[in-house]
């Protein structure tokens, strides 16, 4: 046992002290004869002082005094320390950079106890971090501190958001004296620059023990090495050789969660690409992806306005498109990774919400089609355009050298416009969707406008869009058509070739723009499709359509967001400064860059942690490998000798009272025979203390009774393009899988009063699936307290019902999720019948559509829900359904308290359906309403206040309609028709005035 504070243990001393105080006897009293004292010989004493206090309450109060001076002496008794070499200084080093983070927790107790034992063998310590730290100041060497002050720093640190920087640690660490000491190194096993001269720095030093965590999970989420339709990352790992399940969590923008993909690393695997298939409309909401559980900047991938898929059509002309000379083979490999490809004719391409439309050459032949894609790029619309023979035969259907241009129909491969800007060079050329006039024919080698050789292209100008673009030298032009040399064709042109004739040319035309590449968009007139420039060109374009203008060049971008080594975005740290936008693709991580978002919003960039990582492989051992699995931290017996002190103190107290009362145990043997009163007192208290115990021990098996809360895990469904319901003739069908009720545990107790008859409740069907039922308890309670907020309704907790099993008749409104295994029995059928024959309305939600049964995959997107078609047939047959239609905004549910005109749920777009207008008893009130909008996805509310499900695909404002779809339910439910009758108001105060 080890005495953190043995001066105290001199406290013992006083032991014999104590012991004389409390043996001292009081002077014998003086004897003095008074004869009236006779009187009092004859009076019997009710209670009996003692001299001196009781042997055993002595040794109760000397082990309260020594219990006191001992846990004032702080013992502790050792535990199982690590081994360490050496007796003088001890320089502890912790690696504290991003991929500490996932075993951040272990690391920090292990430090503590290791300064513990330090501190306790009487040794220096030095305490050394090697990350950079959070305010740029160059690492400086470690001075000996006490270890008070090194736990207090311990406590406060949190793992920084970029790497280790070994070298620069090894330059600090240098400059410490050579001692007879030793070198404690908690690593994270992760090799990086400048590990050998950071291994000889400890070295130097003395001994060195190298501390690891044997079951940390080294892991992180880099970019994807090549962007696809699905591949969005690659993780990067160690290698284990174990499996790993892991998952990841798809997050929006708004910080809803889009989905959980389950991922498996295989055993001995180094690294794997991740997968995400999503519709695009929620790709492109997407604004990072973690793994679950690994809480670090390591595993969290962030994404900027470059990662999503712009929506882009390629016009065809209804010919086959062959490979390698078709006119949109380089097109459509160009634009595949980054952009959501649409190809069709242009009548298909202008029903569809694009805003870029790639027309190659000859697919704007048709007058009737310019017509309606001119119109199109006036609302907004951009269009890009190709050349190619037949726009530069458009005048004569000649070739510049003078051939005829081989099988070409009038009116289809030609463009015959009938004003070409060539012959009239004042004439508007935005009404051909051109945006420069044109020569008539092609410059080509060989031609009537021949080079001497193929031309380059020359710089960008800083107002084009592709400013900033490193141009290849083997890039070159061999034919081309030419624009007509006019005053403003340098303002039109954003891209030329080196001896100043226009490459590609733009124009506005109304809210849009028309842009034109003078070459084809294939490899015959350049070799400009087969270089990554002509991807970086129609990248640029894409996003410039959607007003998106993601900077490439020296352009300076400050820190918006930045991540924390736990992964979490905030505020940018002091040291944090702005970054070059041409430096993103080679700039790691540091205090200056922390990882985030950079610039303005429609400009941002995201600076990963993992953006330079494109592997991770393990650390060789520094020193002597060890583990902190077999340490058993000190154990601190101060408290518990305080706590025992002031009980025995305590107990000395409660002692003294009760010899005072006469429970002196002692006097209670000696007690005379004509005691009787007291003796009869001392037994009634006797028997009053125990039946108050008896009556303590009845109690405590009521108070452990208490219901056991549903666990809160959720997954997501999804709607039904219309709901197919039986007829009230149908035959029900089997019984409900996982609905069976668990009987009373007490059948003859009294029956409590339910709590729905003392408060208005919403309820809803249990179904037996605990994810769904979870959703439908978060999701009324969710709208619960929504209507409270803001309707003179004030509604309890929801209650999970089972029909046939519970009373319905205390709840105003029933909320039934469809799931696929979903069949009713004849009694959960009959108490739905009289619970809808009695006013109750059931809200019947699919939460999705059936995929097996659309038709059409067009229309606006929905969760899946296969087997929910079924499904529905089967919950409503047997059931009073009246004939049903789909409700409007002029429907009384529309308007019985906010005035809407779409009902989404997490889904919006999906049709709701009422009872016919006419066909409902109960004072034409529905009493059934079936959607497929997943209502309680989107009213759902967790335990810390927070909504933890997307809303697609507008987010807050579609959550917002939501709630007030079920703040009209719930008001329907509740006044039936009642604001129908106010129509009626004018007439009944017409008569009364009559």
């Amino acid at each position: 046992m080890i005495f953190l504070a043995p001066l105290a243990l001199f406290g013992l001393l006083t032991l014999p002290l104590v012991w004389w105080l409390l043996r001292a006897t009081p002077p014998a009293p003086r004897v003095q004869r008074f004869p009236a004292v006779a009187l009092l010989r004859a009076l019997r004493p009710h209670q009996t002082d003692a001299v001196r206090s009781p042997l055993w309450l002595l040794l109760v109060r000397l082990a309260a005094v020594a219990c006191l001076v001992l846990g004032l002496a702080q013992p502790v008794l050792p535990g199982n320390r690590l081994p360490s070499a050496g007796h003088g200084p001890l320089l502890l080093v912790m690696d504290d950079g991003l991929f500490a983070a996932s075993d951040w927790g272990r690391r920090i107790a292990t430090a503590q106890g290791l300064v513990d034992d330090a501190d306790h063998a009487g040794r220096t310590i030095l305490f050394f971090r090697t990350a950079p730290a959070a305010d740029g100041h160059p690492a400086q060497p470690p001075a000996p501190r006490s270890a008070a002050a090194i736990r207090q720093e311990l406590d406060s640190m949190r793992p920084a958001p970029w790497r280790t920087d070994r070298a620069a640690a090894a330059h600090a660490l240098a400059t410490l004296p050579h001692t007879n000491g030793s070198v404690l190194y908690l690593a994270d096993g992760v090799a990086s620059g400048g590990d050998e001269d950071f291994a000889r720095a400890l070295r130097a030093f003395g001994p060195v023990q190298e501390i690891r965590f044997p079951d940390a999970s080294v892991l992180t989420l880099a970019p994807a090495a090549e962007r696809t339709g699905t591949q969005m990352a690659r993780l990067l790992a160690l290698p284990l050789p174990a499996p790993r399940s892991l998952s990841m969590r798809v997050h929006a923008q708004d910080g809803g969660t889009l989905a959980v993909l389950p991922l498996v690393l295989p055993a001995g695997a180094a690294q794997m690409d991740v997968p995400v298939t999503l519709p695009t409309a929620v790709r492109n909401r997407i604004d990072q992806i973690s793994l679950a559980g690994q809480s670090s900047a390591a595993t969290t991938l962030l994404f900027d306005e470059g990662d999503r898929l712009r929506p882009v059509g390629l016009m065809t002309s209804g010919a086959a498109d062959t490979p390698l000379i078709g006119p949109l083979f380089y097109l459509r490999r160009a634009l595949a990774p980054t952009a959501d490809l649409h190809e069709g004719t242009p009548a298909t391409l202008l029903a569809q919400p694009l805003s870029v439309i790639i027309a190659p050459d000859g697919t704007l032949a048709n007058p009737a089609i310019r017509q309606k894609v001119k119109d199109w790029v006036k609302n907004g619309g951009t269009l890009i355009r190709f050349a190619g023979p037949a726009l530069a035969g458009a005048q004569h259907g000649t070739e510049p050298d003078g051939s005829s241009t081989p099988n070409a129909p009038a009116g289809e491969d030609i463009d015959t416009s009938d004003n070409h800007p060539a012959s009239d060079p004042s004439a508007d050329p935005t009404s051909d969707l051109l945006p420069v006039a044109l020569l008539d024919g092609s410059r080509q080698l060989g031609g009537t406008m021949t080079w001497g050789a193929p031309q380059n292209l020359a710089a960008f100008d800083a107002t084009s869009p592709f400013h900033g673009l490193d141009i290849p030298t083997d890039v070159t032009i061999s034919r081309q058509v030419l624009a007509s040399p006019v005053a403003d064709l340098a303002a039109h042109s954003w891209a030329r070739l080196a001896d100043g004739t226009p490459l590609v040319t733009h124009a506005a035309l109304g809210k849009g723009d028309i842009i034109l590449f003078h070459v084809s968009s294939t490899a015959d007139w350049s070799n400009l499709p087969l270089s990554g420039l002509f991807v970086s060109m129609l990248q640029r374009l894409t996003d410039h359509a959607n007003g998106v203008t993601i900077p490439a060049d020296d352009t300076l971008l400050a820190p918006v967001l930045t991540l924390d080594g736990d992964g979490v975005l905030g505020p940018p740290p002091p040291a944090a400064r702005g970054l070059k936008a041409s430096d993103f693709a080679h700039t790691p991580v540091s205090p200056a860059h922390p990882p985030g978002l950079y610039g303005p919003r429609a400009a941002r960039r995201a600076l990963n942690a993992s953006s330079q990582m494109t592997t991770l492989t393990a650390a060789a051992p520094v020193g002597t490998l060890t583990s902190p699995a077999g340490r058993r931290p000190d154990t601190t017996l101060a408290p518990v000798l305080l706590c025992l002190a002031a009980g025995l103190l305590l107990l000395d107290g409660l002692l003294v009272l009760a010899m005072r009362a006469g429970f002196s145990l002692p006097g209670i043997a000696r007690q005379s025979p004509g005691d009787t009163s007291r003796k009869s007192s001392l037994r009634a208290s006797g028997k009053q203390g125990l039946s108050l115990l008896v009556a303590c021990a009845l109690t405590l098996p009521a108070l452990a009774s208490a219901q056991t809360p549903t666990a809160t895990v959720t997954t997501t469904q999804a709607p039904v393009q219309s709901p197919d319901v039986a007829g009230p003739t149908a035959q029900p069908a089997g019984p409900v899988s996982g609905t069976v009720a668990t009987p009373s545990p007490s059948a003859a107790s009294p029956t409590p009063v339910p709590g729905a008859a003392l408060e208005t409740r919403l309820a809803y069907v249990i179904t037996g699936h605990d994810e769904i039922d979870t959703v439908s308890r978060q999701g009324l309670q969710g709208l619960s307290d929504y209507t409270n907020a803001r309707t003179s309704a004030m509604l309890g907790h929801p209650d999970g019902v089972r029909p046939g099993q519970d009373d319905l008749s205390y709840y105003p409104l029933l909320y039934w999720p469809i799931t696929p295994d979903a069949a009713p029995t004849p009694a959960m059928t009959a108490a739905l019948t009289a619970f809808m024959a009695h006013g109750g309305i059931v809200l019947i939600d699919t939460q999705g559509q059936d995929s097996g049964n659309q038709s059409d995959g067009s229309g606006p997107y929905a969760g899946d829900a296969p087997g929910t078609r079924s499904a529905l047939r089967r919950v409503t047959a047997g059931l009073p359904i009246p004939p049903l239609m789909t409700m409007t905004d002029h429907h009384l549910l529309a308007h019985t308290f906010y005035m809407l005109h779409d009902f989404p749920g997490r889904y919006a777009e999906q049709p709701v359906w009422v009872a016919r207008e006419g066909e409902a008893e109960n004072d034409d009130v529905s009493p059934v309403i079936i959607g497929s909008a997943d209502w309680a996805h989107a009213w759902a509310v967790d335990e810390n206040g927070n909504t933890p499900f997307a809303v697609l695909p507008d987010g807050a404002d579609q959550r917002q309609l939501a709630y007030r779809f079920g703040v009209n339910t719930i008001i329907y439910a509740l006044t039936g028709n009642y604001k129908a009758d106010q129509v009626h108001v004018p007439m009944l105060l017409k008569r009364l005035g009559e």
